[in-house]
C-alpha cells in the first residue's frame, strides 16, 4: 500500500485516506440530520419491500421468490417494529404493523406447507397472524 492509503475498517480493502474520511464525515453528518423515527421507518420500509419481493409479490414474482430469505427478513422486521413501536407513535407504528402483517400473510400464502399458527416468521414477536 502507498503512504496515502489505509485499510477500510469494514471491508478490509485498501482505500484512499483523503477521500475516505471526508465521505465518512459527510455520511455521519447526513445521518445526524435524520430523526430516529424517520430512520427506523425508512429501514422498515426497505425490509418490507425486500420481504414482499422474496415472498413473490413482484411483477416477476417467481424470479425473486425465496422463502428462506423472506423468513429471515420478516423476523428482523417484526423484531424492529415490535421494539420500536412505543417510540414511533401510533401513526407510524400502525402503518408498519399493517405492512408487517401483510408480508406475514403473503408468506403464509406462498408456502407450500404453511407454518402452524404462531410459528410463522415474526410471530414470536407479533403473536399469531391469520
Amino acid at each position: 500500500m502507498g503512504k496515502n492509503t489505509t485499510m477500510d475498517r469494514d471491508t478490509g480493502s485498501p482505500g484512499a485516506s483523503t477521500g475516505s474520511s471526508t465521505s465518512q464525515d459527510a455520511a455521519a453528518r447526513d445521518l445526524a440530520d435524520v430523526s430516529a423515527v424517520e430512520l427506523i421507518t425508512t429501514v422498515s420500509v426497505h425490509l418490507l419491500s425486500a420481504a414482499a419481493l422474496r415472498c413473490g409479490l413482484a411483477e416477476d414474482g417467481d424470479e425473486f421468490k425465496d422463502l428462506d430469505e423472506a423468513r429471515t427478513i420478516i423476523n428482523a422486521l417484526a423484531g424492529l417494529v415490535t421494539a420500536a413501536s412505543p417510540d414511533l407513535g401510533d401513526t407510524h407504528a400502525r402503518a408498519l404493523r399493517d405492512g408487517l402483517r401483510s408480508v406475514q400473510l403473503a408468506f403464509r400464502e406462498a408456502s407450500d406447507i404453511p407454518d402452524a399458527l404462531g410459528e410463522g416468521p415474526g410471530e414470536k414477536y407479533t403473536g399469531a397472524v391469520s
